[in-house]
């Protein structure tokens, strides 16, 4: 095959746009194609060099190469052709939307699969406890299910499905129009290829029905907020025997009362007396899971004070490694109201150890001023 400009074979400029090169292949090849010019050699050799063209400018890379370095650039074997009518229409028919001129080339097959079922969105909220450790979590939501009374066939009894006489069990029904060949989905059987005679009253041939589903769903430990779990075959059961869709549970952590979380770490606020911050000592902590842990308070602790606890937060997920817990001490000041006798010249005492150790520091502050 002689190698021609494929601007001259489109009959376009060499500036024109994309749209200009798909509006000249269009014409040119509903004029050449062999289906539209049965048995002229001279007709499928022009279709093979103008659709040659057109994969060649149609593409923004392949077009730059043929423009600088000519066929040899384009990454386009023109020299090899096209093996049969059938690889050339390729071409075509993606561009035109299939259809056109193969009906004698190739028969369809029906989906003999069913009709697939849809994937399910489930909204599980746990407590932060139940994430901790990890639960087996019961499920209940209504969808449809395979039918009891056929067993997901859609026909009653032991009668079986016959071939549908209008698309011969294809599925898909093709007609004539000038020179195109239209193929749609059969209106009698709906693509299925088969009739069911006796339809199942319960399910009206469908193969499924609604109704409840309760399982349980393992929620492994450690999961963070917004996670989710896939549970294979648990969703929407599929039409006429076709595969079922899946579950997915989008997990929801139920605020806590004492605790917050950041990943795998936790956070509390703990309140302490004045003197515990003063003189420090230990306080007990509850941790997540339930156990009474003693943290050493050091002395002078203020308020806003975060204490480290190692590996006592939450599991990281698939993981035995644990995170931390963060205490924060808030120092509680003393109610004037409830203090005793006692206390209150005890603060005297305080009060005036705290005045005379300012004036001592103001002195000095201002025979500091008075040097300079």
């Amino acid at each position: 095959m002689n190698k021609k400009d494929y601007y001259e074979l489109l009959g376009v400029d060499r500036n024109a746009s994309i749209d200009e090169i798909k509006k000249a292949y269009k014409k040119l090849a509903l004029k050449y194609h062999p289906d539209r010019n049965p048995g002229n050699k001279e007709a499928e050799e022009r279709f093979k060099e103008i659709t040659a063209a057109y994969e060649v400018l149609s593409d923004s890379e392949k077009r730059a190469g043929y423009d600088s370095y000519g066929h040899e650039g384009s990454g386009f074997d023109f020299s090899q052709g096209f093996s049969s009518a059938g690889d050339f229409s390729d071409i075509f028919n993606d561009f035109f939307g299939g259809g056109f001129g193969s009906s004698s080339r190739s028969k369809p097959k029906r989906n003999t699969m069913g009709v697939p079922g849809a994937d399910l969105h489930y909204d599980l909220e746990i407590a932060l406890e139940d994430a901790f450790k990890g639960i087996q979590a019961p499920i209940h939501y209504v969808t449809n299910v395979k039918c009891d009374t056929c067993q997901g066939t859609g026909s009653e009894g032991a009668i079986k499905p016959v071939q549908c006489h209008t698309c011969q069990g294809s599925g898909r029904i093709r007609t004539q129009q000038g020179f195109f060949t239209i193929e749609r989905t059969c209106v009698t059987c709906y693509g299925e290829g088969e009739i069911i005679q006796n339809k199942c009253k319960k399910c009206g041939g469908n193969g499924r029905r609604r109704g409840e589903v309760n399982i349980s769903v393992s929620i492994p430990r450690g999961i963070e907020e917004g996670a989710k779990v896939r549970v294979s075959g648990k969703g929407e059961v599929g039409a006429r025997g076709g595969k079922s869709g899946d579950l997915y549970v989008y997990v929801k952590i139920a605020p806590h009362k004492i605790f917050t979380r950041n990943k795998a770490d936790l956070h509390c606020k703990v309140p302490i007396r004045m003197t515990l911050a003063v003189l420090g000592g230990e306080i007990d902590v509850q941790s997540i899971d339930g156990a009474k842990i003693k943290v050493k308070v050091p002395e002078g602790t203020q308020t806003g004070t975060k204490l480290r606890c190692r590996e006592r937060g939450m599991p990281y997920m698939n993981s035995h490694a644990l995170g931390d817990l963060y205490v924060q001490v808030i120092v509680e000041t003393l109610n004037p109201k409830n203090l005793t006798k006692k206390q209150i010249e005890l603060l005297k005492v305080l009060e005036e150890e705290e005045n005379a150790n300012m004036q001592q520091q103001s002195e000095g502050f201002f025979s500091k001023v008075k040097k300079k």
